[in-house]
């Protein structure tokens, strides 16, 4: 193995950014057969794989990368298939430098193996060769089970119940499956028809059911599901789709728009496709607030339609909680950066619209309870960023509408759904996770999440 440690991580081949900022296409190539072949020898196959513990869905890294070694990539994606139903989206935007890779034992003194990249490679493999992995599935055991959400969390939920023998059928609200997939993350870092479609086809390949334009609590309830139709467990994995704002004076000018509003026109409408009539506004000079991915992803979307682009964030860029590569990419296609900034004020023309956004410097003070320092305004230093749009992306919270039409359903000082640690809410028979338990999170937490309630169902339904 001496050998597999003297080569450093493969890279990765990536559109040139002066290029992409110019369009919706995938940012990262991926690897090709040789390139993914070679990474895979970097692996150490480690006695207690510290990378598999710190994987929400559990993935077999090591037995997956060693048959990427071998050349045998629909054995990888067998492997891979048993813990996960959404390889492809998984090794697109899963936060691995936190996870996997982050534990990965390489990564201590050199550059961990590109775990993310493989799993990536062998799902797209596996989908362009017409080779997915056929899964087990159990013969039928009658029983219905209703998954609230297409999101991730419902698609791995809805998997694996599936696997097991139950009739599932997810109700989604949009017209389009996927969740946040489809309507937040863009199409640069995730393809819509060649992956999000494409692993969705392959959970109704299990047998799952997908209803489209069903808003639970107005089309119908949960215990109209639960009483009338037969459903004998359900499932919320509704996500959190509720955006939140500032609170701050001139915050309702028009140009001003949740992240989510904007993502959703580009994402799920097409709005930046010629043949699609969706109105999107990104303006000349768009300011985006948030440091998060949500915010790179507006603020890399803006950029694309045209606009003059800034991220204000009121910490410095190490406590960026969005993922360093996205950080990356945005720098390199000509975003800017203001840390340490904080809006205070959005100045609006005489008709109303956003002229400026007024903001006030920062500086870190002491470390809070998480251990994050906490901004603290610089008195006097307010100053003004000229700008004809502003996108917040402060974060989101989970819709109120399942926990208002569904009694017995507690919920926290968030508007989270209370759920115990297999999903379990406080009323019987019915499971929650992924954001509408804990707030926006990630995609593989959500997944995890989803996952464990299907076991939990399982284990509910067997004895009861």
């Amino acid at each position: 193995m001496a050998m597999a440690n003297k080569i450093g991580r493969v890279p990765v081949r990536e559109q040139d950014p002066k290029v992409r900022a110019t369009n919706f296409e995938e940012v990262c190539y991926g690897y090709n057969v040789d390139e993914a072949m070679l990474e895979a020898t970097r692996c150490l196959h480690c006695k207690n794989p510290r990378c598999v513990g710190a994987c929400p869905v559990g993935i077999q890294i090591p037995e997956f990368i060693a048959k990427v070694k071998d050349g045998d990539f629909a054995g990888a994606a067998a492997v891979i298939a048993e813990d996960s139903s959404l390889p492809a989206i998984c090794g697109r935007v899963c936060p691995q430098e936190t996870q996997c890779e982050g534990s990965c034992i390489l990564g201590i003194k050199g550059e961990s193996v590109a775990i993310g990249k493989l799993e990536r490679f062998v799902a797209d493999w596996t989908r362009e060769q017409g080779q997915a992995p056929a899964a087990a599935i159990a013969p039928s055991n009658g029983k219905k089970v209703a998954i609230i959400g297409s999101g991730p969390s419902g698609l791995a939920c809805a998997a694996d119940l599936a696997k097991l023998g139950y009739d599932v059928t997810i109700f989604e609200a949009l017209h389009r499956p996927g969740g946040v997939l489809e309507y937040g993350i863009p199409e640069f870092r995730l393809p819509k028809d060649k992956v999000v479609a494409a692993e969705i086809e392959a959970v109704k390949a299990l047998g799952v059911k997908i209803e489209l334009d069903v808003i639970i609590g107005r089309t119908v309830t949960i215990d109209s599901l639960m009483d009338k139709e037969g459903f004998e467990a359900v499932f919320v994995g509704s996500g959190a789709g509720l955006p939140r704002f500032m609170g701050i004076p001139g915050e309702n000018a028009n140009g001003v728009f949740s992240a989510n509003e904007f993502l959703t026109r580009n994402n799920l409408m097409k709005a930046f496709r010629p043949d699609y009539l969706t109105p999107i506004h990104a303006g000349k000079q768009c300011v985006v607030v948030g440091g998060g991915n949500v915010a790179m992803d507006a603020a890399r979307t803006a950029l694309r339609l045209g606009a003059e682009t800034t991220i204000v964030y009121r910490r410095t860029e190490v406590e960026l909680p969005a993922r360093k590569e996205e950080v990356h990419h945005a720098h390199e296609e000509g975003v800017e950066f203001k840390m340490l900034t904080n809006p205070v004020e959005v100045l609006a023309d005489e008709k109303g619209w956003v002229r400026a956004i007024k903001c006030i410097r920062m500086e870190l003070g002491e470390p809070d309870a998480s251990g994050r320092r906490s901004p603290i305004p610089i008195e006097g230093s307010e100053f003004e960023i000229p700008c004809d749009t502003v996108i917040m992306a402060l974060g989101t919270s989970p819709n109120p509408l399942i926990a208002q039409t569904t009694g017995g359903l507690e919920t926290n000082r968030r508007g989270c759904l209370v759920a115990d640690e297999h999903g379990a809410t406080t009323r019987p028979g019915i499971f929650a996770g992924g954001d509408a338990v804990t707030g926006a999170a990630t995609v593989i937490l959500a997944m995890g999440a989803g996952r464990k309630a299907a076991a939990a169902i399982h284990e509910y339904l067997s004895t009861k």
